[in-house]
């Protein structure tokens, strides 16, 4: 009654016959399955499609006729391969590709199952191809965890470009990189990828931590942070990395390296280490008195 409303009386009348046409085509294809006529499969294909596609046009009809036209000829959709899915399961899949509503290929349209498994968290990119009777090949690219971005109390799976994929959870990802704060997604690959000529460093980072999206901190598992300057992180980094080599800075009782000033590495101890400095400086300083008195 809508179409009938927004069109003239002609076009309502031509929709009434569009309805008698796919009708006519329903039991034509039903008659065809009766006669089970030997590898007649892409022929009729063809020939459905086009004569299904010319009633829908007319008559605005659904999937659902579309598919009890077909599925009598042998186009109802039985074989469906998957792959380059890791992350995605096959059952998932399936149930997206059958969300679209169609039952056999003549009414399955490629490029909105494609939108369809596009919107599912770890999918990229996907492919959809039809090949008849009733076989459908699917390619999928999913996207590749990078590190694990925490926000707030929220922890989620991001790939290189910074783009969020899923929650996190605790298992098979926690090897991934912890990077922390507004911008650090976006920001990580390039400090994540000059940090691999710091490898034995790099095993010691817990988190890489992101301050006003200019630049950043590393929080090493012992508790120390090293604060990096805005420009030029690494060279600065590299003066830790030797100092930490000839020293053992890193290990010792410190709670921060801060590196933001150019040319200078400040280094702060722990509130123990510190109180253990100032005993020793003043029994030092009694010394020194007493030297000096004799």
């Amino acid at each position: 009654m809508r179409e009938m409303r927004s069109t003239s009386a002609g076009h309502g009348a031509f929709s009434i016959a569009s309805r008698r046409f796919a009708s006519r085509i329903e039991q034509f294809g039903t008659r065809l399955s009766e006669l089970r006529l030997p590898r007649f499969g892409l022929i009729a294909g063809v020939l459905v499609s086009g004569s299904i596609g010319y009633g829908v046009v007319l008559g605005g009809h659904s999937t659902a006729v579309i598919d009890s036209v077909a599925m009598p000829l042998g186009f109802e959709i039985k074989v469906i391969d998957v792959s380059g899915n890791s992350e995605t399961s096959e059952i998932d899949i399936l149930q997206t590709l059958w969300a679209t509503g169609s039952q056999t290929l003549v009414s399955l349209d490629p490029s909105a199952a494609q939108d369809s498994l596009e919107a599912m968290p770890w999918i990229e990119r996907a492919s959809v191809s039809k090949f008849y009777p009733n076989r459908i090949g699917i390619e999928l690219i999913e996207h590749r965890p990078y590190a694990v971005w925490q926000s707030g109390e929220s922890f989620t799976i991001v790939d290189r470009e910074g783009s969020a994929i899923v929650p996190f959870s605790a298992g098979r990802f926690d090897v991934l990189p912890v990077v922390v704060g507004e911008g650090a997604p976006e920001a990580a690959a390039q400090i994540l990828d000059e940090m691999e000529e710091f490898a034995e460093l790099r095993a010691s980072v817990k988190a890489y931590v992101r301050v006003g999206d200019r630049r950043w901190d590393l929080a090493l598992k012992n508790g120390v942070t090293i604060r990096l300057p805005e420009d030029e992180p690494i060279a600065a980094l590299a003066e830790v990395a030797r100092m930490d080599r000839e020293h053992n800075l890193l290990g010792r009782d410190i709670v921060s390296v801060d590196l933001r000033v150019d040319g200078r590495v400040v280094v702060k101890l722990t509130p123990d280490a510190l109180e253990r400095r100032n005993a020793a400086l003043a029994e030092r300083k009694k010394i020194l008195k007493r030297q000096s008195k004799g």
